[in-house]
């Protein structure tokens, strides 16, 4: 994998914190912040497809406990009948 350079601007605190932490894990504090960068990257990220990409019918109202639990029941009973994990 290919890397640019680039600088940034630090805390000392922050600084101090990766450097105990990368002689602790013994790497380098290059690593470290390699790290938290991909981690922010990833953390900030706009996904090309929606997290749930499939929309269910209902009434419109939040169920109440019983009503979820019958649900879920009800499910695992139909997966049992038809050999098909739920």
């Amino acid at each position: 994998m290919s890397m640019k350079r680039t600088n940034v601007y630090a805390d000392p605190e922050d600084l101090a914190i990766i450097k105990d932490a990368a002689k602790r894990r013994g790497v380098s504090e290059a690593e470290i912040i390699r790290q938290g960068i991909h981690l922010a990257a990833m953390a900030n990220r706009v996904w090309d497809e929606p997290l749930f990409s499939r929309t269910f019918e209902g009434s419109g109202r939040t169920p109440s406990k019983l009503e979820v639990r019958d649900a879920v029941v009800d499910a695992v009973v139909r997966a049992a009948d038809t050999g098909t994990a739920a």
